[in-house]
């Protein structure tokens, strides 16, 4: 196979960190070849040297076997190398031939944009993946896995024969993943070459040729996808074998209910929810997407307003009309988007832990007790073993996995007795995934009431308790922990009026 990209000894520091260590790495066309590691194990700076946004301290990039500079992502995209990032770079209030063509849009005299050419040859690009998307829609009417395609024909639009792809199917379901992986065999066959970066490893299997595994900023082996067991490529990125454990149901029978929901309504998204959790218990929720799982977090926390229901902590009702109102009432939720519900990326880590818990800090005149603050964010840190330079470091500079660590140590902090964890894993690798596991299974055991909502079935089985099911906004069922997923889906599939 022709060796399009070769990189070869890529060194590349920050100040207080070696995040690559002479990494070799390279691509062939018509491949994909899938690159993991656990957050912060250098991915994502790898590829930002590869698509011109880093310069490499030391090594070099060779493209066609040519050795080239790449000052910036234009100088990339001209050497046919094309980046889809997690979050997209889309403008919602254009369309999608706009999006595409953005910058070069083909002109008619006096500089007049040629709309008519313009979507021409957005819809001549839309058709080589076969998609039946109008190039003149406005993309913030499209779904995220549209959305996402309309990102790769941008990027050929430029010529690539090398796409990165990162995270890819993170906001999508099943079907929109079907349909990216034809698009990916679609571009294999074509002779595009394919970085693949993703935490799911039925993904890597499915679908890549070779698996490059990075830890600590340095190479460890590149393996043929079809040939290495998962456990291994598990055991490269982490250092060591993870034990596959089993959930242990605790007796719970005396337990009191930290937390119950009765007849909750919201529209047509949440109808009739009714529910009890016990202090020390683990509720967790499955669903397929829509379900409604996410929308019934936000009415509990109060970020969105219910209908008519009623909501009880430790026995007694309480009105929650606002998050300080819930947070008041104990109650702690770790958004499913950390980035835009639970955190503050431009502050530091201390400013992050502390955020829910500031007036612990300040003195009667509202001055801040930095000392104690950094005290506090220290233990923190070590406790929940978040990588970071020191707590002065702004958070968005972490790895995803330690984000999410940020968030969970501002609601320990707050001593919630009830913590709502919305798809605390999304995004994070196998190792961090069970440290996490660790630590909400701890939560539990000194009597915290702790719900977790997974699209994920195994991480649902691996920690619920008990496990409730939505379906198209209903509370179909609640199945003791360690249930079969065939029973779990009968649930998740129980249309109203249908029998399952």
């Amino acid at each position: 196979m022709t060796e399009l990209v070769r990189m070869e000894g890529i060194e590349k520091r920050f100040p207080g960190v070696h995040a690559l260590k002479s990494v070799s790495f390279d691509l062939r066309a018509g491949e994909v070849h899938a690159l993991m590691g656990e957050n912060g194990a250098g991915k994502s700076t790898l590829m930002k040297v590869l698509s011109g946004v880093y310069q490499p301290d030391a090594g070099r990039i060779l493209v066609d076997g040519r050795e080239v500079t790449l000052p910036g992502p234009a100088a990339a995209q001209a050497q046919g190398i094309g980046i889809i990032h997690q979050e997209l770079a889309l403008m919602r209030d254009l369309t999608v031939g706009q999006n595409i063509w953005i910058g070069r849009e083909p002109r008619l005299s006096f500089g007049r944009i040629d709309e008519a050419r313009l979507n021409a040859d957005a819809q001549a690009l839309l058709a080589r993946l076969n998609l039946n998307i109008d190039p003149r829609t406005p993309v913030g009417g499209l779904t995220i896995a549209r959305q996402q395609m309309v990102e790769i024909a941008k990027a050929l639009s430029y010529r690539s024969r090398v796409l990165i792809m990162d995270e890819p199917t993170a906001a999508l379901n099943d079907a929109e993943i079907a349909e990216l992986f034809r698009i990916i065999a679609a571009l294999k066959a074509e002779g595009v070459g394919i970085i693949y970066i993703s935490h799911k490893m039925d993904e890597i299997k499915r679908i890549s040729d070779r698996v490059t595994v990075m830890r600590d900023g340095a190479l460890v082996d590149t393996v043929p996808a079809a040939d290495t067991p998962i456990s291994r490529i598990i055991a490269m990125m982490v250092g060591r074998a993870l034990a596959d454990e089993a959930v242990v149901i605790p007796d719970l029978s005396a337990a009191n209910p930290a937390l119950e929901v009765r007849g909750l309504w919201r529209g047509q998204e949440l109808r009739d929810i009714s529910f009890s959790l016990k202090k020390g218990e683990i509720l967790g929720f499955a669903g397929l997407m829509g379900a409604g799982r996410t929308e019934l977090a936000r009415a509990i926390f109060g970020a969105e307003p219910c209908d008519k229901g009623e909501i009880l902590v430790a026995g007694l009702p309480v009105s929650i009309r606002s998050p300080s109102d819930a947070v008041r009432a104990g109650i702690g939720y770790l958004s499913e988007d950390r980035k835009q519900f639970g955190l503050a990326l431009g502050m530091d880590v201390r400013a992050n832990i502390a955020m829910a818990s500031l007036p612990r800090f300040a003195s009667r005149i509202g001055a801040i007790d930095e000392d104690a603050l950094g005290d506090i964010a220290s233990d923190y840190i070590a406790k929940l073993s978040i990588r970071t330079p020191g707590d002065r470091q702004e958070v968005r500079l972490l790895s995803g996995g330690n984000q999410q660590k940020v968030v969970i140590a501002k609601w320990l902090l707050r001593d919630c007795d009830i913590l709502i964890f919305d798809e605390p894993t999304r995004g994070i690798d196998v190792g961090a995934k069970a440290e996490i596991y660790r630590l909400l299974n701890d939560l539990a055991a000194k009597g915290k009431a702790v719900i977790v909502i997974s699209s994920e079935l195994p991480e649902v089985l691996r920690l619920a308790h008990r496990i409730a099911v939505m379906c198209e906004g209903r509370l179909t069922g609640i199945l003791p922990g360690g249930a079969a997923q065939e029973q779990i889906m009968e649930l998740a599939t129980k249309r109203e009026g249908v029998a399952a």
